[in-house]
């Protein structure tokens, strides 16, 4: 891999703060906006460029230090879908100039992250998604964010560590820094079995390693602490990530709506602090409401310990699973049946 040469922008923030505040849903806030179930957010991008500034736009008002671009299936494997896959470089490069343009616009230092999801492709063994082609396919991506002026790549909702890996050396070849986030979302774990301890260890070990990593989607806010806690177990002093969903999802009147309150949000946000995370977000459903909330509670409430397992359930509910997979009760990897979603 080829590092980047100087040190990122968001390296520099998270030296001068004890926490971050991240965006929070692209695809609640699109959906509101007119866009269709099916339909490519990516092209959106350059066909209502002023739609994703003001997706931006509504991050930053709330407090956002960091938001992500709106380029989450912006592979070539996922635009293919969309008959667009050779618009990669240009459909990355747009989302991240529209960001570049809001963060700079800011009047303080806003950080813009290249969104880089997963291709939708099994990976070898099991798929027909060679490693060296998933690097290519992300090193595409990556170069087009880079261009626009993203600060870093942000890989997020990753099940396999194949594919994050070859997602992390696209971004390094790219010469952006970059972190990275699974989602554990059974029992747990990652749809192919990887564990928050697993995941901990292995970044620790990539030649080009990650600025944070952590956790993002899944389940409730509770499995994704019990998850977070898992990272700060492991000891390493690398910068955590806790992007989790705004509730849990209901099918109301025809739309997905996710049931958390700003109010738990705010609860979500302090403990994913007290826990260990130091870049702090929300994930589907997550409103500007939502993110003007745990900004606030996080200015304001003091430090506190680190939770149990017990307080957390008191405070955001229970858990989806008895184990968090670190115990080896939880399911081992398998084989994914469908394509992972976007951050609804």
């Amino acid at each position: 891999m080829t590092a980047p040469q100087t040190t990122d922008a968001l390296t520099k923030l998270l030296e001068t703060r004890d926490w971050l505040l991240a965006d929070g849903a692209t695809g609640t806030t699109l959906f509101n906006m007119g866009l269709e179930s099916g339909d490519s957010p990516e092209l959106w991008n350059v066909d209502k460029p002023e739609n994703i500034e003001a997706l931006y736009q509504g991050a930053v008002d709330a407090g956002s230090d960091i938001f992500l671009t709106n380029s989450f299936g912006g592979t070539a494997a996922r635009l293919k879908l969309h008959q667009s896959e050779d618009r990669v470089f240009e459909l990355n490069k747009a989302a991240a100039a529209i960001g570049r343009k809001v963060a700079d616009a800011a009047g303080r230092p806003v950080i813009v992250a290249g969104s880089m999801g997963p291709t939708g492709e099994i990976m070898e063994p099991m798929g027909t998604l060679t490693y060296d082609a998933a690097v290519e396919m992300f090193y595409e991506q990556a170069k087009g964010l880079k261009a626009g002026g993203a600060d870093v790549a942000w890989i997020e909702t990753i099940s396999a560590p194949e594919e994050y890996t070859a997602a992390a050396e696209g971004a390094a070849k790219a010469g952006l820094a970059w972190v990275g986030t699974m989602s554990f979302d059974t029992a747990g774990r990652t749809m192919m079995g990887v564990t928050s301890a697993q995941l901990s260890d292995m970044v620790e070990k990539l030649p080009t390693p990650p600025v944070a990593y952590g956790a993002n989607c899944g389940t409730g806010s509770s499995d994704l602490m019990r998850t977070v806690l898992g990272f700060a177990a492991q000891g390493h002093d690398r910068p955590i990530i806790a992007k989790g969903n705004a509730g849990i999802p209901r099918y109301m009147d025809g739309h997905i709506h996710y049931d958390g309150t700003p109010e738990l949000m705010a609860d979500y946000a302090c403990l994913a602090r007290d826990a260990g995370a130091r870049i702090i977000g929300g994930c589907c459903g997550t409103t500007p409401e939502h993110l003007v909330a745990m900004k606030a509670a996080l200015e304001t409430r003091p430090r506190g310990e680190r939770p149990t397992l017990e307080q957390i359930v008191e405070t955001l509910g229970g858990f989806s699973s008895a184990s968090d997979g670190t115990d080896d009760k939880g399911p081992a990897a398998r084989e994914r049946t469908g394509r992972r979603g976007r951050r609804s």
